[in-house]
């Protein structure tokens, strides 16, 4: 008996190291901009998908899945934390993802889990500014561009090919415990611009393009992770962030409206083992259902924050009629934007996918009945007024249960920028210190979409290197309606960067009377007024974007403080400009610009004691660079320091022979 027991004992022991040992690896790809009815393995009969196909054949995909946000950054947050855009409050470009909020690389790193995370997009890359929080819990965040400033395909975003090579070289290095990657491609994002052959075999639908070469590079990537033996232990969850329109309902590309066009996404999941593999599942689901779903099948607690909910149950087909599966099967989906609000000045939208119907919560509500109108053409909400008045409580009684109480603050993002995020097809603003609820007053984005279809046409020739062409639309605006602050932004922006000084101020101060709150446009009045060689103009506006500045974005701010100390040096106000330096530096302390220039100048101004500290990080911070050890040997020699001089004049020379070889 006592052996039995003992045998008993070591099997179950060995038993519960074998599940340690197999603990699943995660795999998650976001595909950016991609709908729903480009997939092969939810009906389409574009042979688009041969790869995604073929993963949904041993998985489990969902035909009515939806994003929660028709943009990048807030679909991530939500995908990636489990909570709705209401209560993460990362609804805006510089809107930090707040150490209160669950986040599933945090809390997979915190369970053992190896984390890296591979973006094709500056838009996610938290050292722009643009996300901050998204790095946390991260090993590994692949974000890097600061390649030819020429070429897109560094600087702006990186195509599939580069960003899997990027996440398999990773991978293969970090097999030994397992491991949670995230992937991310962005090339269906506008401009379509699929590479060859894509290219040539799509040259009528290049978004389609764009959607076949990402599937060719996962498809890559799958082989890679089969012939590593790591394919079958590898839990691999597919989606994409929101959708793109093409007028079927006025907008083009995506952020406004909450149509199926940019709200319905492809989701599918392949399970370790293939575990439950080969269902299409036609229940209603959110992309904030995603983290929790990764935690419940890999065992790990799920905190109680997350507002999604795992679709686990659902999954298995042994108990179809449990009361959970039940409780999921009734859930609405909920979807909102205030990009219309934010950057527009117009009523943000809300959504709720009820029973049958699709409900838009706007000045001029609407009401869909979609088993009978799945394209939302008739709008039923002053036929049905008691559904209407319905689903609009009911909207209003879900968003209150699950939003944040805390005030959602202004994005704060620096204007230069501001020319990556318009080379990526966004806007980028914000509006502060509005009372709750302002959001809903404005105009109908519905009789405003033009203008939104006309400032995304100017940002993309302006990404195309076409800037008066972006010039002429944008003035082509004012004819539509002379008082869009983002249209001035915009435009005085444009003017900034074709160095047209004087045409800028103009319009600048035009946006600034429309939007007197934004901090970015008092820094770009600054910028002009600079230029224009009006300095105590350029210090007071300044002074005005830091006091506008919400602090949220520390390395906007940190900018600020940057710009004010080089007008405060050129007023003859050293000591000024210094305290504006330091400033600068406690917001970033590992800024490289920063500690060189604070640094340099405290040599010059006869501190080199001071200085060299400074100089030192800066010499770290970037080992490549030849200044810090040229203003290096110039500090150490006012010191009487001729040995330390001297070395630091020779690491100067051997990295600047490395770097022109010639």
């Amino acid at each position: 008996m006592i052996r039995a027991l003992r045998q008993l004992l070591v099997v179950l022991w060995w038993a519960g190291c074998a599940f340690s040992a197999t603990q699943p690896n995660i795999l998650l790809i976001t595909v950016d901009t991609t709908r729903a009815d480009r997939m092969g393995f939810l009906g389409s009969k574009r042979g688009l998908t041969p790869n995604l196909d073929a993963l949904a054949k041993q998985g489990i995909a969902f035909s009515r899945a939806y994003s929660q946000y028709p943009l990048t950054v807030p679909s991530h947050a939500t995908i990636l934390s489990g909570t709705y855009p209401q209560f993460h409050r990362v609804v805006d470009f510089g809107l930090p993802l707040v150490k209160s909020i669950p986040y599933l690389p945090d809390i997979l790193h915190q369970n053992g889990y190896q984390t890296a995370a591979f973006v094709a997009a500056t838009a996610l890359d938290p050292n722009s500014g643009w996300v901050p929080g998204f790095a946390r819990g991260f090993d590994t965040y692949d974000a890097d561009f600061s390649g030819d400033q020429a070429d897109r395909y560094q600087n702006v975003e990186h195509r599939a090919d580069f960003v899997v090579a990027h996440a398999w070289s990773w991978i293969k290095e970090h097999q030994k415990d397992p491991f949670f990657a995230w992937v991310h491609l962005y090339d269906p994002h506008e401009p379509y611009d699929p590479p060859e052959p894509f290219k040539t075999r799509f040259a009528s639908d290049p978004y389609d393009g764009e959607i076949a070469f990402a599937d060719s590079q996962l498809g890559v990537l799958f082989d890679d992770l089969r012939a590593a033996g790591l394919y079958d232990n590898t839990l691999i969850a597919v989606m994409s962030d929101h959708g793109e329109a093409f007028g079927e309902h006025g907008e083009f590309t995506h952020g406004i409206f909450l149509y199926d066009e940019t709200i319905h996404v492809p989701l599918l999941f392949k399970m370790p083992k293939n575990q439950f593999g080969g269902q299409t599942l036609a229940t209603r689901v959110g992309l904030v259902d995603v983290a929790p779903t990764i935690l419940d099948q890999a065992k790990i607690a799920i905190p109680k924050e997350v507002q999604g909910q795992s679709l686990l149950p659902l999954m298995k087909p042994a108990d179809p009629g449990s009361s959970a599966v039940a409780a999921l099967s009734k859930r609405p989906a909920y979807s909102e934007s205030d990009y219309s609000h934010r950057d527009f000045g117009w009523s943000s939208l809300r959504s709720l996918r009820d029973d049958k119907y699709l409900f838009v919560e706007a000045p001029r509500k609407e009401l869909y009945d979609q088993s009978a109108d799945p394209d939302a053409k008739q709008n039923l909400a002053e036929k049905s007024p008691a559904v209407t008045q319905t689903l609009s409580s009911r909207l209003a009684a879900f968003r209150g249960k699950t939003a944040n109480t805390s005030k959602a603050g202004n994005s704060d993002v620096d204007p230069q920028l501001v020319q990556k995020l318009a080379a990526l097809g966004y806007v980028g603003g914000g509006r502060a210190n509005e009372p709750p609820g302002a959001e809903m007053n404005g105009a109908d984005p519905k009789d405003k979409i033009d203008i939104f279809n006309h400032v995304e046409k100017a940002l993309l020739a302006g990404a195309q290197g076409e800037a008066q062409k972006e010039v002429d639309l944008l003035l082509e605006l004012y004819k539509k309606d002379p008082n869009v602050e983002v249209v001035d932004r915009n435009l005085g922006d444009t003017y900034l960067r074709m160095g047209k000084f004087d045409e800028a101020l103009p319009v600048l101060r035009k946006a600034e009377e429309l939007n007197p709150e934004m901090s970015q446009t008092h820094y770009q009045i600054g910028q002009a007024l600079l230029n224009l060689g009006d300095l105590h103009g350029a210090k007071k506006e300044l002074q005005a974007a830091i006091d506008k500045s919400t602090l949220m974005n520390l390395k906007y701010a940190s900018t600020l403080h940057f710009f004010l100390a080089g007008i405060e040096r050129r007023l003859g106000e050293k000591e000024e400009a210094f305290k504006e330096l330091r400033l600068s530096l406690e917001l970033e302390p590992e800024d490289y610009t920063t500690n060189l220039t604070l640094g340099r100048l405290l040599a010059l101004d006869g501190n080199p004691a001071m200085g060299v500290p400074y100089l030192q990080k800066a010499a770290k911070l970037d080992p490549n660079s030849v200044e810090p050890h040229v203003f290096l040997s110039d500090a150490y020699e006012q010191l009487g320091r001729q040995m330390e001089a001297d070395a630091q004049r020779t690491e100067a020379e051997r990295l600047q022979a490395k770097q022109n070889p010639n």
